[in-house]
Order: C-alpha cells, then structure tokens, then sequence
C-alpha cells in the first residue's frame, strides 16, 4: 500500500518503520525536521519525506496515519484549507493513532463522513518498546467494515487489535486504560516504597507481589523501583519511556471525559494531583514511572 505517515516521534517512528518492512510505500512528514532524517536515514532512503501537511494529503494515498501529541495538533493537521479533509482523496482511509479526548475524535469523524472519508480512531498500548517490536495493542473505533477492511494494515504494526464500536470508542478505551495504569503505577510505587523502607529488598517484595494478589502490569512488567527489571526505564534513569507530562495529558483527558458524563473519578482526580505536582518539580520529561521518587523524596 502507498502510506503516509504523520507524526514520528518516539512511537510514530517505529510504527512507520515497521509499515516500511511490511512492503509498504512510506511518505512521511514532522514538523521537527530531525524526526523525518531520522526515519530517512533508518529507511535507508527507502522512505520519502513531504514538506508539509498539504503535500502529503494530495499524494493519492491509499492509508494517512497520524500519530501526534495531543487534540490541538490533531485538529491542526486534520482541519482547515490546508488540513488533511480538505485535501485526502475520498478513498484514502484516515487513522487516527493519537490519544485525544473522545469528543475530539468524534467531530472528526462527523467531519471525514460529511465528505465520504472513511476515518478510524485507533490509539494504541505498549509504549515505545511495543511499538519498536510491532507488538502494540489497537483500539480502534468507527465504521465496523472499514475496521475489517483495515485490520491486516493494523497487524502490521501491533499484535491485538480490539474492534471498540462507534467513532471515539477507541479514545474511551484507551483514556480508561490510561485512567487504570496512572493509579496502579502510583500504587505500585507506594507499596514498593513503603517495603523497602521497613526493611525489604526491592526484587524479593516485588517477586512476591508478582506472585499474590497485588499483581499488576506495573509491578510484573513496568515496575518503578530500580534494579527491580533490567529492561524497564527504572533500571536506566527513567528515560527513553512513557513520559510523566504524556501520563499527566491523558489522566486530564479521563477527568475531563469524566465530567462531561458527571461520573466520579476520585482516584483518577487524585492521581492527577500527583503526577501534577511531580510534574511541577522538574520532572515531566521522566518517564511516568519516576514518579516513585515522589514518595521516596516525601
């Protein structure tokens, strides 16, 4: 397939790469100019960079990818004279892999259907080591034959691929799930924190947690104690992950979901607080599960 890609920063690069290696034409484009050499050079010119939005859109493309920061970018690069609806062939189809509010998504999709554009919201879980592996989850929302007719596209990028139903269900899922891994990685943080300073070493506590009814995905497989797995971004300063401002954006994207439909959220409010204030203290740019220093600084 001929494919474009917007957005190639810590995800969308990998996800881009791994779309080159499955046969795919790949045209891509980022507003930090370092990103698209990066992916050239990786692609060893294979892939081919456009100077703007407005140029790739009129590329006759059979996929357009996004994969950007936040709602406002989202609407930058999809609305207005030079955005992509104004300019996408009607049979090119538009996925979305941002994580934005559900309301966002939405009114995109109304926008893209006004036109005959098929468009899916399909964010994603993994981080940045899934999507070097191609082993990310999709959650994708909008039109159940466009989901069919794209699923293969997707396994070329992830390994589990959920149908979520109607446009925005796929930013539901995922504002849920984050809403879910903002609070047990505080949690987690807490009960390693507090285990070690009454006396236990960090990799017994957390080989028993793993092995009880504490369990989760942040402590097996994420967890933020140091030392604990080699492979996390604990064991190499809290870089090159899942940053704390990102958790910070989609725990705000929760609560203001959550508003909207007057249901109580207290744990996810106050595990916004959190990240908020470490957040505040010069840590934003850390990955999110730094924030055990929060507890052991207090």
């Amino acid at each position: 397939m001929k494919v474009g890609f917007i957005g190639l920063g810590n995800m969308g690069s990998p996800m881009a790469m791994n779309l080159l290696k499955a046969g795919n034409e790949l045209i891509v484009f980022d507003v930090v100019e370092a990103n698209v050499a990066f992916v050239i050079d990786q692609s060893k010119q294979k892939a081919i960079s456009c100077k703007n939005v407005y140029e790739l859109a009129n590329m006759d493309l059979d996929v357009i990818v996004t994969m950007l920061p936040a709602s406002q970018h989202v609407r930058s690069v999809y609305l207005g004279e030079n955005g992509i609806l104004e300019n996408v062939d009607s049979n090119t189809v538009l996925i979305d892999s941002s994580t934005i509010d559900p309301q966002t998504a939405r009114e995109l999709h109304t926008l893209a259907n006004a036109k005959g554009i098929a468009l899916l919201d399909a964010p994603v879980s993994g981080g940045t080591a899934g999507a070097q592996a191609g082993s990310l989850t999709f959650m994708v929302g909008g039109d159940d034959n466009t989901f069919q007719k794209m699923k293969p596209f997707f396994e070329q990028m992830g390994k589990k691929i959920f149908y979520c139903g109607r446009a925005g269900n796929g930013q539901v899922a995922k504002v849920s799930n984050n809403l879910l891994l903002g609070i047990s990685m505080i949690a987690t943080a807490e009960a390693m924190t507090l285990g070690v300073e009454l006396g236990m070493d960090p990799v017994v506590l957390a080989n028993i947690i793993n092995a009880s009814s504490g369990r989760c995905w942040s402590s097996d497989t994420y967890n933020p104690y140091p030392g604990v797995l080699e492979s996390t971004p604990a064991s190499r300063g809290y870089t090159d992950g899942f940053g704390t401002d990102l958790m910070l954006k989609d725990l705000g994207l929760a609560c203001e979901a959550a508003k909207s439909v007057k249901q109580p959220i207290m744990l996810g409010g106050l595990a916004q607080q959190i990240y908020q204030a470490f957040s505040r203290q010069g840590n934003g740019h850390l990955d999110f599960s730094s924030v055990i220093n929060f507890f052991k600084n207090h």
